[in-house]
């Protein structure tokens, strides 16, 4: 596994890993039009690109023998959705769930930890979905603490997202 910051040329991989997991992990019992059309307008190589361009975004992807099997993305100038939380935001940390379990995701997260902490950063924040067990334990185990909840929206519905803070003492 490497760890390397994206290429232009990476925008669609990292897009369809996006679909992917985000799919996974918020439709648990199929695919509506709904959330098929929010996931096809939003995770478009169009707009990895330009994140990719975003001097706001800090991106790094893993990679494999095979290709780009995981990635996080901190986003400077967030605005945080509970008081108390920093502008910096780990706004993204997704891993191909094949690829779940091989420390993967614990480097890329200790990756970017490092890189806010060198950047003179004193805490970062996320959200997760509410029901997603295994990111909570994950996220609490690397240190994360729960510090309020929010609501990820898409049109006019609204899903409960815990919201945790890393300080760096």
């Amino acid at each position: 596994m490497t760890l390397r910051s994206p290429q232009l040329s990476d925008a669609s991989s990292i897009a369809a890993i996006s679909i992917e997991v985000w799919l996974g992990t918020y439709l648990k019992r199929g695919v509506t039009a709904f959330f098929a059309d929010y996931a096809l307008q939003e995770f478009t190589t169009r707009k990895t690109e330009a994140l990719i361009s975003d001097p706001d975004q800090f991106i790094l992807v893993s990679q494999n023998d095979e290709g780009i099997d995981g990635f996080i993305r901190v986003t400077s100038n967030a605005q945080p959705p509970v008081e108390g939380c920093s502008t910096t935001e780990i706004a993204t940390l997704y891993v191909q769930p094949r690829h779940h379990g091989k420390g993967i995701g614990k480097r890329l997260l200790h990756t970017a930890l490092r890189h806010c902490r060198d950047q003179g950063k004193d805490a970062v924040w996320l959200t997760t979905n509410a029901e997603n067990a295994p990111a909570i334990a994950f996220y609490r185990a690397q240190g994360f603490e729960h510090v309020g909840e929010t609501y990820f929206r898409v049109q006019d519905q609204g899903y409960l997202n815990n919201v945790y803070s890393y300080r760096f003492t």
